[in-house]
């Protein structure tokens, strides 16, 4: 097993509708949001998780392959593969924690981890684009905006429980970039297939939290225009024998 190449595949991601992902603060300041979203902590300005990205992808793979759902809904790890019986799924299971790695709870023997490899990804954290920051700021634009959030009461009509939600503007883009090592022991257009698959299903689905309300679209604008291609014409349902 040898590295024989490490692509990057870099652009932006530029969000359709407003972006949450929360910071998990436990604090509450004057004049602040009870949910704010994720910032650097020294420019205050908000950010992709690279965590975010590659679970969000991952999840959206295991779906598609059927795998989510035969696991229990925990992520797939090496376990599950090494007791597969199914010959598809246990395929499908090496390919995905070929790309994303075993869990923290996985103990491989040095076979089994020959057998897996390293993982193949590597997500970056994706900071706002400056131009994007400079626009906007240059007009006194925030760069977060805030949302307030209700509930019905289905007898009365009233709304009730408010509270409000900050998020990330439509129109906010970030630079992405994302790494995959080539091996010598496996194929590469399986695993590229695989990862704009990822790609193509975050962008049909949200990103963040509250995608069923709205939030979380976005589109990748990639700069290599053969990468940018790949992701316009996959079609990971058809792929999935969908």
């Amino acid at each position: 097993m040898q590295l024989t190449d490490i692509r990057k595949i870099t652009g932006f991601i530029e969000i359709s509708t407003g972006l949450h992902i929360g910071s998990g603060n436990t604090e509450m300041h004057i004049g602040g949001s009870d949910n704010p979203v994720i910032k650097h902590p020294h420019t205050n300005q908000p950010y992709i998780p690279g965590s975010s990205l590659k679970g969000k992808i991952r999840s959206l793979l295991e779906w598609r392959s059927g795998l989510a759902a035969v696991n229990g809904g925990s992520p797939v790890g090496y376990k599950f593969y090494d007791q597969c019986e199914d010959p598809g799924e246990k395929s499908s299971a090496l390919l995905i924690i070929k790309l994303f790695g075993v869990s923290g709870g996985d103990e491989l023997t040095k076979e089994q981890a020959l057998t897996v490899g390293p993982s193949r990804l590597i997500f970056r954290d994706c900071l706002l684009d400056e131009d994007w920051v400079k626009k906007i700021t240059g007009k006194s634009l925030p760069l977060t905006e805030i949302k307030m959030e209700n509930t019905i009461d289905r007898v009365r009509g009233v709304a009730e429980h408010p509270r409000n939600v900050e998020r990330v503007p439509a129109g906010a883009r970030f630079n992405f970039e994302v790494a995959i090592k080539i091996l010598d022991t496996e194929k590469e257009e399986e695993m590229l297939t695989t990862l704009f698959d990822g790609l193509k299903l975050l962008e049909m689905d949200s990103l963040g939290g509250s995608g069923s309300r709205g939030y979380g679209r976005i589109a990748f604008m990639l700069t290599s225009k053969d990468y940018q291609e790949k992701l316009n014409n996959a079609k990971p349902f058809e792929k999935a024998g969908k």
